[in-house]
């Protein structure tokens, strides 16, 4: 009978059915023209920052101003402005240091891939103009975000398949030692940037639907009340996952990604310290197999440990790296000063440490604090929007970007292994860039729609 009580709980829905959206409060329009006038002084000062570091590059790279400085200005102010445009028309209340904070990385970003290979600056920049648009579609077909929850499952499936797809013989690619790449004729992108996405709906749909019954210790060990064994099988799901994409497509910054995030929403959903304590003892458990059986993660191990063991073959990159962050120093050794393609992957795996040279401790802590400032958007949209799905989406989202950032930082300088993730909207790549603009516009839906539905003393802020 004792266990009777969390099973009639199941039956209760958690959240409220989706439908009609709630009553908006009267206040909101208020806070919506402060918040995008905000917005909007943030971005004109991002843009200064990004063509003056665009100048300031091309001065130390060939003493002169760039002839093309003057269009450089105009796109990427024209890109920005679109963008802002749509967020006034399409979600007007939503918070307005998202947009800015991610154009600036953006831009920076930009002008480094500039620095270090014109070919791939203008692949870049086409990459951009794409994640705006997507960014723009995100949110004209998401008007409500309570829509995906009624698609969790469909999300679900479609996050593993895309996970999986590198896997498929004829459009799975190796390369460089990983198979995270998917070529349909002439495209090729890495589906599980797309994946992670998928996964977060997925995830949020499924802890509200069943937070409950998560949340309630019916299972006794020793001294100790956890929840029912049974419940720990999604946990046990997800570190099955992460083991798959390490074992087979050799990505070990996305098997850490994925199953955080996880681990994360899961305790945020239930409040339940218990189940990150099992996903720990998985994660360990996985990594120790892992060591033991596959040499690739053994490798990666190594180069962490000693990378001046083999100072020019597997511990060259990371030595490398570690060089440019000392040259650095405190203020750099200036923009478009620095020695420019000694370290392989620069434009992608190692963009971080291209920085540390040339901007020094002060532009590297600059662009932790952006992140840190994304990470903190996030979860304060989280907090505001309620214990719904909206909240655990934002969690999710937000978990994402901010790990997938610390995991590759603290790769370049040595805390964790090198996974070979990118740094979210400042390393080269499309897939990424292009799903990072969607992620955003999903944040700030959730952020316009919580704020049009609170209460007005908490517009006043």
């Amino acid at each position: 009978m004792a266990r009777a009580h969390p099973r009639r709980a199941v039956t209760a829905p958690s959240v409220a059915p989706v439908g009609p959206p709630a009553a908006e409060s009267p206040g909101w329009t208020a806070t919506a023209r402060r918040r995008r006038t905000t917005e909007l002084g943030l971005l004109v000062l991002a843009g200064l920052i990004i063509c003056g570091a665009y100048a300031l590059a091309s001065l130390g790279r060939n003493a002169s101003l760039p002839a093309d400085i003057i269009p450089f200005l105009g796109v990427i102010l024209a890109l920005v402005a679109v963008a802002h445009l749509a967020i006034r028309r399409l979600a007007p209340a939503a918070d307005p240091l998202l947009l800015p904070v991610a154009a600036l990385l953006n831009g920076l970003g930009y002008v480094f891939i500039a620095r270090l290979d014109e070919r791939l600056a203008g692949l870049q920049a086409s990459w951009t103009a794409i994640g705006i648009a997507v960014f723009i579609g995100t949110l004209l077909v998401v008007r409500d975000v309570k829509v995906l929850q009624r698609y969790r499952y469909t999300a679900g499936l479609v996050g593993v398949l895309l996970l999986l797809m590198p896997l498929l013989p004829g459009i799975g690619r190796n390369i460089n030692g990983a198979r995270i790449w998917v070529a349909i004729g002439p495209v090729s992108f890495q589906p599980g940037e797309f994946a992670k996405i998928a996964l977060a709906v997925f995830f949020a749909g499924y802890l509200v639907e069943r937070r409950e019954v998560l949340g309630v210790a019916t299972f006794r060990v020793g001294p100790f009340n956890t929840p029912d064994p049974r419940q720990f099988g999604p946990v046990l799901a997800a570190w099955g996952i992460s083991l798959v994409v390490v074992i087979f497509e050799r990505d070990l910054g996305s098997a850490l990604l994925f199953f955080l995030l996880f681990v994360v929403m899961l305790w945020v959903a239930t409040g339940r310290v218990s189940y990150v304590a099992a996903g720990g003892m998985l994660f360990v458990a996985g990594a120790v197999a892992s060591w033991a059986f596959f040499d690739h993660v053994q490798r990666r191990v190594s180069v962490w440990l000693d990378p001046w063991a083999d100072p020019q073959g597997a511990g060259y990159q990371v030595i490398q790296g570690a060089y440019a962050l000392a040259w650095g120093g405190t203020t750099g050794v200036g923009p478009g000063l620095g020695i420019a393609g000694r370290i392989p992957f620069d434009e992608t795996d190692f963009i971080f440490a291209i920085i540390g040279e040339e901007l020094g401790l002060l532009g590297a802590t600059a662009v932790l604090v952006a992140f840190l400032v994304l990470a903190g958007s996030g979860l304060r949209i989280a907090r505001e929007a309620g214990e719904g799905f909206g909240s655990l989406l934002a969690v999710g989202l937000t978990t994402l970007l901010a790990f997938q950032a610390f995991i590759i930082m603290a790769g370049v300088t040595r805390l964790l292994p090198l996974t070979g993730v990118t740094l979210p909207f400042v390393s080269y790549g499309g897939s990424s860039l292009v799903a990072n603009y969607m992620l955003l516009a999903l944040l700030l839906r959730v952020s316009d729609q919580s704020a049009r539905r609170a209460p007005d003393r908490v517009l006043v802020r």
